[in-house]
Parts: C-alpha cells; structure tokens; sequence
C-alpha cells in the first residue's frame, strides 16, 4: 500500500442472499483513500454505501476481494482480531448518537477505554482531551436528556475520538439534526481532518453535508459511477 494511502480497496464484492435470489451490494470495488482525507460517500438509499465503509469499519465482511487499512487486510482477520482492531483503529460515529442516557457525557465518551489498559486517571485526561476538542468542556458532567441533538452528536464524536484512531467513519451523522447542528457538527468534523489529521469516511444523503468533505464520490447500484 502507498504510505499515503490509509485505504487501500481492490476488486470489492458484496453478495446479500435473499430468499432464492443473491443480491449485489457491491460489484468490484476499487478505491484509495489518502490519509488525512475527509470522503463523502453519496448515493441514494439501497447503493451500497453503508456496506462499503461497514467493511472499511471491520463490521461487514465483503464475498471477495481486498480491504486493507493502515496497511491490514482487514477481510483476514478472525472475529477476536477484528474486534481489537477495531477499537485500537477506528472511531465509529453514527446517525443515532448511541448515548446511555445515565450516563454523563464524560462517561459515555470514557466507554471504548474501558477496554484499555489505561488506568482512571489516563482515562480521564484523554475523556477531557475529546471532549475539548469537540467544544463540550463546560458539559462534561450533564446527562443526554440535558444536551442538545447537537451537543448529544459532538459527545458521541468525542466518543469516536478517545482512543486516538487515525480512521472516523460517520453513517449519517447529520440525519437526525436540525442545519444549525449540523453545521456545527460537520465543522467538528472538517477541523478534525484539519487540525489532528484524522482520516473521516461519511456516509450521507444531503449535498451540503457532502460539501464539508475534500472529496466525494457516488455509488449506484453496488458500483462508483
């Protein structure tokens, strides 16, 4: 893999079994991710696309082909490899925000380092870092129930962030926000492509959602177009 590329994807083939008939999720997918690249994944809804970064992701498994990231072919990796690779590599961000409504926002976003060998005190300081960046500071220790839409997504962006991946993939981050919100999560997004150099694959219907990215590419029907 070119040491710029952080996504290397050749000859991607996805096959759902319906009743008696295969249906095409993918159909020999090719693509290259830069590092530090901020990617809108557009299509209409049933092209593919949420299955494409699932498999970036580790949490779908493509029929054939090849999906290496950071240099891993992620397609070889047992269910107990993909499960530390994922929590080492990649930060998920979804488009319901996914948050334990008694917890607070620091203890939702300390959640992925439960899994860590960082003791408390390691684990506060990086749960302070995310949500810093994110511009939530000053809400650490309120309840989802006191946030709004917005600030609810920017925890779970914080989330996405604590263990330091240098891959974020976000499935319609912006689906459930009113265009303030999204604005503002969408510029959280854009600085942390910016500022912190972090890889970002966002899957989303909306044109001036797509517009925050440094590129965008299509799928119809399984295939880029």
């Amino acid at each position: 893999m070119a040491a710029e590329n952080i996504v290397t994807i050749r000859n991607l083939t996805k096959l759902y079994r319906q009743g008696e008939i295969d249906v095409t999720a993918l159909n020999n997918v090719s693509l290259d991710i830069a590092a530090a690249e901020f990617l809108a994944l557009m299509g209409p809804s049933g092209s593919g696309k949420s299955t494409l970064l699932h498999i970036i992701a580790g949490v779908d498994r493509p029929t054939s082909g090849e999906c290496r990231v950071q240099d891993v072919d992620v397609t070889r990796l047992n269910e107990s490899q993909l499960a530390d690779w994922r929590n080492q590599n990649v930060g998920f961000i979804f488009q319901t925000f996914n948050l334990i409504p008694v917890l607070t926002a620091a203890e939702n976003v300390e959640l992925p380092l439960l899994l860590t060998q960082l003791n408390r005190s390691q684990r506060r300081k990086q749960v302070a870092t995310a949500l810093e960046l994110v511009g939530l500071s000053d809400r650490a220790h309120h309840l989802p129930r006191q946030l709004s839409g917005g600030q609810e997504q920017r925890v779970a962006i914080a989330r996405a962030l604590v263990t330091d991946p240098k891959l974020i993939v976000a499935d319609e981050p912006t689906g459930n926000l009113d265009s303030h919100s999204a604005q503002e999560v969408l510029g959280v997004l854009q600085s942390l492509r910016q500022d912190a150099g972090k890889t970002i694959i966002m899957v989303t219907h909306d044109p001036k959602a797509a517009a925050f990215g440094t590129r965008q590419i299509h799928l119809e029907k399984g295939e880029l177009s």
